[in-house]
């Protein structure tokens, strides 16, 4: 494509606008506003129409793929800062990372990213395009499951995301049971930490949520309580809280090291949890490297009692009281009610049940 007459070669699709419009709103059935969305990419659209051209002369399924996964790769390298991170995070080799950018850059012309040593960081054209190369993306994930929904009534993908405090083991057989449906539909679990959850909900990154603490008032979604997370005050027993007077009150707390889990929120406010103001601390991705700090004698802090039973009944870990108890909190399911499908509405049902019971 590079020795093309770039001008000369799109002549053919002077209506391309009108025709792909007719599609999208006469048989996909797409609004207004999401139509305006996909006509707007402005350093997209020599992409875009570079992409009908290649249609006629190697075909336009695989092209088109490769191309909206360039644009997954220059994500991926915007969220993790290098090259090693973003084919770390889509499990690829880094040579097929670095050769997508290098063949994106050429195309377009356009230098996407100022390089140095190992890091990455996103020039202003580079920028502009992943914000409306997000868009596309999004909208073409749409496109996807809008076809495969007229045909089946089933998603293209369902992504469920839960908090960290809600073990993966829960959802085995389920998936096993969800698979017998043999409906087509791809399964995307992940974790996400307290308000994070709710955020990839709000941010279309879920079609399903798992959380855990309040529950935001919005509209748009369909939302019940499923469960309640009790919590306990644990410490080793090698911890020198384990040999202090009970119960422990907060000024002891505050001269030993609490291991903390960060809120995954980006956007949203994050919440803390039984933080003191300067306190040492050690925070943690996520709910399981908490409790095997903890077990380390790492340091305190209050963990879902269900998830450490066995620990307590073995004496790895031991329950102590505090002056101020963390209260329980609530296990929300959500589910985004705008286009949803026959897959989010089985797991929907299937899900709604304790899951902390299934521990």
């Amino acid at each position: 494509m590079g020795g093309t007459n770039f001008q000369h070669d799109l002549a053919p699709f002077k209506n391309f606008e009108l025709t792909f419009t007719q599609l999208l709103y006469g048989i996909l059935g797409f609004s207004a506003s999401e139509i305006r969305i996909l006509l707007s990419f402005h350093y997209l659209k020599r992409v875009i129409l570079l992409l009908i051209f290649d249609f006629f002369e190697s075909g336009f399924g695989d092209l088109m793929k490769l191309s909206l996964e360039a644009i997954q790769i220059i994500d991926a390298i915007d969220r993790t800062g290098s090259m090693s991170g973003a084919a770390d995070l889509l499990h690829r080799v880094p040579s097929t990372i670095s050769y997508a950018v290098g063949k994106l850059e050429e195309q377009l012309n356009l230098k996407l990213f100022e390089r140095n040593g190992p890091k990455l960081s996103l020039t202003p054209a580079g920028n502009a395009l992943l914000n409306e190369g997000r868009l596309l993306l999004h909208a073409f994930g749409d496109l996807e499951s809008r076809l495969y929904k007229i045909a089946s009534g089933y998603e293209a993908e369902l992504t469920v995301v839960f908090d960290s405090l809600i073990p993966s083991r829960v959802f085995i057989n389920d998936l096993h049971e969800f698979n017998t449906l043999e409906c087509g539909t791809r399964i995307r679990f992940t974790t996400e930490v307290m308000s994070g959850v709710w955020e990839a909900l709000r941010e279309e990154r879920a079609d399903i949520v798992i959380a855990v603490g309040d529950c935001p008032n919005w509209s748009g979604y369909q939302v019940r309580q499923i469960d309640t997370v009790d919590f306990a005050f644990c410490v080793a027993p090698v911890h020198p809280l384990a040999k202090v007077d009970q119960p422990i009150k907060t000024d002891m707390l505050h001269r030993h090291t609490v291991i903390a889990v960060a809120d995954s929120a980006r956007s949203l406010p994050a919440k803390t949890v039984g933080l003191l103001s300067g306190q040492k601390r050690i925070t943690v991705p996520n709910i399981d490297t908490k409790i095997q700090f903890q077990l380390a004698g790492l340091g305190f802090g209050f963990l879902p009692r269900r998830l450490v039973a066995h620990d307590l009944e073995t004496g790895s870990l031991m329950e102590l009281q505090v002056e101020e108890a963390r209260p329980s909190e609530p296990v929300w399911l959500a589910m985004r009610t705008a286009n949803k499908g026959e897959a989010a509405n089985w797991w929907y049902q299937t899900l709604s049940r304790p899951l902390l019971s299934d521990v």
